[in-house]
């Protein structure tokens, strides 16, 4: 089974058990944000932590054992997102992201912020004007080496 197929399988169960991704993080003991790209097959689940989204959602041994193996990292985004959410984030890295790079130089140093040792939350922010989206990545800073 291919990580589309799981994903595919995992969806259509997610909708036909009526589950959020709150749900399915809590019964796994994850955060939403990881166990939902894990569901996405953008991130890999150990055997038991796939048991227990399995058993919540009813998902066959073949779509658990699928969502412990490691994923191919961003295979979806070959071009520019056509779907406008993950456009607006590519926007941001195309306006922001120059921003990004110099003002995380200027406080820790050269280097980048790593993606394997990170967290996001995503939370819903309520405003009269209309509720706000509020996005928190948090990375581990990874200084260049010199050699």
């Amino acid at each position: 089974m291919t990580k589309h197929e799981m994903t595919a399988q995992i969806l259509a169960a997610k909708i036909a058990k009526g589950a959020t991704w709150e749900a399915i993080a809590k019964a796994v003991g994850l955060s939403e944000v990881f166990t939902t790209s894990a569901c996405l097959g953008e991130n890999a689940l150990s055997g038991e932590e796939a048991g227990k989204v399995g058993a919540l959602l009813g998902l066959s041994d073949a779509v658990t054992e699928a969502l412990t193996r490691p994923a191919a990292k961003g295979e979806a985004a070959l071009t520019v997102p056509r779907e406008p959410l993950q456009y607006r984030f590519q926007e941001i890295l195309y306006v922001y992201g120059g921003t990004l790079k110099a003002l995380i130089e200027e406080k820790f140093g050269a280097g980048i912020m790593s993606a394997i040792d990170f967290r996001m939350s995503v939370e819903k922010l309520p405003d009269p004007k209309g509720d706000r989206v509020v996005v928190t990545m948090n990375g581990k800073f990874l200084p260049y080496q010199k050699w």
